[in-house]
């Protein structure tokens, strides 16, 4: 982290969404929306301020870079020549690294009413990636969805995978395990006991990565599934049909009647069932983060693509624009 002060963007207002953004890791740190039973409620899971992000591991609403999930063993070749990255995850790398993009303070290069611009400018050896990359995180609020444009230019060969790693509990707080999830993803990635894939991607039919029609996140995660034992829930990558800008996934809170669909122009879908929030973190309203609190649904390139040359590319060249395109769209459900 810099010395820069960290300072708060807030965008939008009622009766629309309101995003709240910290310089911090171009974090979304409130979104307040109008839930289909007309209560105004903070929908995505953080934490109270820079001091404890800083002092998490769990992404709290960062944005990730520059590689979001895991690379097998912090080593890899870009053009034949060896890359070694860091590692903090069981010996693996992890989102960025231990000093990633979600801890850094990004500058405001651009801001009106519904929109923000952040910048950050990752210097060549960066955590071991090759090439000074500047990463911009643009942020618009809409009459109904938050939406973000994530673009990288590198001055040598690297790799870059970025996404948002927001929670959202459409709730307001408390368990999201009532939330109906629905991804149309056909295959998904089988991993080891570290979240490295063990091979290539693999039919959803017939386990608990069917998402293909809406299901309940608590029923999900208690199948007694070796992927979903290992995980202790889900932490997958599930690879999304069609390609371009699509529907990737929805949300949906019965007790609220609030629903939530996440659009995309990214290959993949990481869906993360906050597994690891262990009640050691207090939320911004004074609650002990748990398992299950919120659900990170994270579009972005396969993990460990590096080692998969069959998958789409995460290798970005002098002269080419990395852009993710992500969307959440708010509404009320039927």
């Amino acid at each position: 982290m810099t010395s820069n002060p960290v300072e708060t963007l807030v965008l939008g207002g009622a009766p629309g969404p309101e995003l709240h953004l910290l310089t911090l890791g171009a974090t979304v740190h409130r979104l307040v929306v109008t839930g289909g039973d007309g209560v105004r409620r903070d929908v995505a899971v953080g934490l109270p301020g820079p001091e404890e992000l800083l002092a998490s591991t769990a992404y709290l609403g960062g944005t990730i870079g520059r590689y979001a999930n895991r690379i097998a063993g912090g080593r890899f070749e870009i053009d034949g020549e060896p890359v070694e990255v860091g590692v903090h995850d069981r010996g693996n790398h992890l989102h960025g690294g231990p000093d990633g993009f979600d801890r850094r303070v990004w500058d405001v290069v651009d801001r009106s009413a519904r929109s923000a611009r952040l910048r950050l400018v990752s210097p060549d050896g960066d955590q071991g990636f090759p090439g000074e990359v500047t990463a911009d995180a643009a942020f618009a609020v809409t009459d109904d969805a938050v939406e973000i444009e994530l673009t990288a230019v590198t001055t040598r060969p690297t790799v870059v995978n970025l996404t948002s790693h927001a929670y959202l509990n459409l709730d307001g707080g408390g368990t999201a395990d009532d939330h109906l999830l629905q991804v149309p993803a056909s295959t998904y990635t089988p991993v080891d006991e570290t979240g490295i894939p063990l091979g290539g991607h693999e039919p959803v039919d017939g386990t608990p990565f069917d998402l293909r029609t809406p299901v309940r996140v608590g029923d999900v995660v208690r199948t007694p599934h070796p992927q979903l034992v290992d995980a202790q829930g889900v932490d997958h990558n599930l690879v999304v049909d069609g390609d371009g800008w699509r529907r990737v996934a929805a949300l949906t809170s019965p007790r609220t009647s609030t629903r939530a669909e996440l659009w995309s122009d990214q290959p993949c879908l990481q869906v993360y069932t906050g597994n690891f929030l262990d009640g050691t973190a207090v939320s911004r309203d004074g609650r002990l983060l748990r398992q299950g609190d919120g659900i990170a649904l994270e579009p972005q390139l396969a993990p460990d693509t590096p080692h998969h040359p069959e998958w789409p590319s995460a290798v970005l060249r002098p002269g080419e624009t990395y852009r993710a395109r992500i969307a959440w769209r708010f509404s009320a459900a039927r």
